[in-house]
């Protein structure tokens, strides 16, 4: 008898399953393989040592709790066709495909298009190759298929992507506070009216999986020590752009060079469409580590600098603050890096980075998350949670510099 799915043993999960067909089809394409070779949490290996897992394993862990989703809603009653079933599976599978390295750290920095846009370029072309197979899971993808629900399930502030990540980054961090309840928030799903909700004995677990989210940005994702990493690399990515656009572009393997040579926004990959995603899928984590180990004896003492740095953890200091840095203090650290003699000359401009980064652990950009009451009513979460669940950002602000210049 043939066997009807691929069976894999996952770290977090246990053992896994992949339907044979289109969905193990998609898994052995290269664009997807290559998924292989971009980090999942991009440098924060350098403050939690074992989260060198990839977006190859986050991709596969949200297919694993789709299918957990779908067998839990169609026990409920919900009218869900086995189309409909490929398609949402398809979609969250192929969710993160367009990522580039290091995932969110050089979006914007290497192209002008955000992974979004990308993944749904990638999976335009995989519908040509498949003939037409990906079609509805495009539709459910972008939000246009009849039943928002199935979008919700890929796409929301309870989807699976979310619910993967969290478990799986924290996990591969060993930072418990962001493990959560996922098998029962997920037999806690139900539709109403083609939406998704939470029934009401599973708001705990629900207000549980908003906590950890906010700790593990604080506490992982917007460590001090990761942003001032990603923010060296970034960068080191822009210095060597800008050499590149002087006419003196530093070695780097083929598919990076491309793209330092090259200004790539969202009208040139809609122009040359299947030239530019091979290009981009050619090139992962391996082409810029390679890159920045091999600079590091760059004449251009910039260059070099950051990526000595980079590859030897000689970090910039990062300072948080709740509101904006005084000008006065930005002013004298830039001085101290003017006048420092173990800095590169005439770099200071290039080696102080300002920004704020935001943490909306709960947010009203997607659709609040909708509770079915006992009385079979639907309501907010944020209006029954005795927990304290509101809609709220926090935005804090950065200052990145040497630690040559700290005192």
């Amino acid at each position: 008898m043939e066997k009807k799915t691929k069976i894999l043993n996952d770290p977090v999960y246990g053992f896994v399953s992949i339907p044979y067909g289109i969905l193990f089809d998609l898994v052995e394409h290269p664009y997807f393989q290559r998924l292989r070779n971009i980090k999942q949490v991009s440098l924060t290996h350098y403050v939690y040592p074992g989260a060198l897992h990839t977006r190859f394993h986050h991709a596969l862990g949200a297919l694993h709790l789709m299918q957990q989703a779908v067998s839990s809603l169609r026990a409920k009653g919900v009218a869900i066709s086995e189309e409909e079933a490929e398609a949402v599976m398809i979609a969250i599978l192929l969710h993160d495909i367009g990522h580039g390295p290091f995932s969110h750290t050089l979006e914007h920095t290497l192209i002008s298009v955000n992974h979004e846009a990308l993944s749904l370029l990638f999976m335009e072309r995989l519908n040509e190759a498949f003939r037409g197979r990906l079609s509805l899971a495009i539709e459910v993808f972008t939000g246009r298929y009849p039943k928002p629900y199935l979008h919700q399930l890929v796409s929301g502030q309870l989807d699976m992507d979310r619910l993967d990540y969290l478990n799986r980054d924290s996990y591969f961090t060993g930072v418990a506070e962001g493990v959560i309840g996922y098998d029962r928030i997920i037999k806690m799903l139900n539709v109403v009216d083609g939406r998704l909700v939470v029934e009401q004995k599973g708001i705990y677990s629900v207000e549980r999986f908003l906590t950890s989210r906010r700790i593990m940005y604080w506490q992982v994702y917007l460590h001090k020590t990761v942003v001032a990493a990603e923010q060296m690399l970034r960068l080191t990515l822009r210095r060597a752009r800008e050499l590149a656009m002087r006419g003196q572009t530093p070695w780097a393997p083929p598919a990076l060079e491309y793209f330092l040579n090259h200004s790539v926004g969202a009208t040139e990959f809609h122009e040359r469409r299947n030239e530019l995603l091979d290009c981009f899928a050619a090139l992962d984590d391996t082409d810029v580590s390679a890159a920045v180990k091999t600079w590091q004896r760059h004449p251009d003492a910039l260059l070099s600098y950051l990526s000595y740095g980079l590859i030897n953890r000689r970090l910039f200091r990062l300072e948080f603050s709740n509101d904006p840095f005084d000008p006065d203090y930005v002013a004298g650290i830039r001085q101290a890096i003017h006048d420092s003699s173990k800095l590169p000359a005439h770099a200071g401009d290039h080696l102080i980075i300002q920004g704020q980064e935001t943490n909306s652990a709960y947010t009203l950009t997607k659709e609040e998350i909708m509770v079915c009451t006992k009385e079979g009513s639907v309501v907010p979460m944020s209006s029954i949670s005795d927990f304290g669940i509101a809609p709220r950002s926090f935005t804090k602000y950065f200052l990145c510099y040497p630690k040559e210049v700290a005192s």
